[in-house]
């Protein structure tokens, strides 16, 4: 791309940007400390948790739950077995497919998120959500789901 085309940003769009990645970098990083601290889990394996007991039996296609997580392959499949090494997640082979394979969470996994769960809410409540109103929630809600659809339909 020709430099003198790029649409540079306008200082406006400039301090929003910088603004939310200095917020999305600090509140991620404060929430991890908090999780490892609080929980002994780092925040992927809280992600991975997490999205495993959001579906009824525990169980995600490891392809899916790559998907979900927006990671890599090999990320997926070292930090699965690092999991699985501790108790937290079983792999099982698919039945269907002989190449696709399950994360199955287990007792310890749902102990542990169990146990993290209120935490991490605690730590959401208090680094984030108590600073903001119901109408910029509401606002931040929508403006997050506009432009995730809009990555979903455009993936590169």
């Amino acid at each position: 791309m020709n430099e003198a085309a790029v649409p540079w940003l306008t200082p406006d769009e400039q301090r929003a940007w910088r603004s939310f990645v200095r917020l999305n970098e600090r509140l991620e990083g404060r929430l991890a400390r908090r999780l490892q601290t609080e929980s002994k889990l780092s925040a992927a394996d809280y992600a991975v948790l997490v999205n495993l007991t959001d579906v009824g039996d525990g169980r995600q296609r490891y392809q899916d739950l790559a998907r979900e997580l927006e990671w890599e392959k090999s990320r997926m499949s070292h930090h699965i077995a690092r999991m699985a090494g501790r108790g937290l997640v079983v792999r099982e082979d698919c039945p269907d497919d002989g190449r696709g394979a399950y994360v199955v969470i287990t007792a310890a996994g749902r102990a542990a998120i169990e146990t993290a769960a209120p935490r991490h809410v605690t730590a959401v409540r208090e680094l984030f959500l108590d600073h903001v109103t119901p109408a910029e929630l509401r606002l931040l809600a929508e403006m997050s789901e506009r432009i995730v659809q809009r990555m979903d339909e455009d993936p590169r």
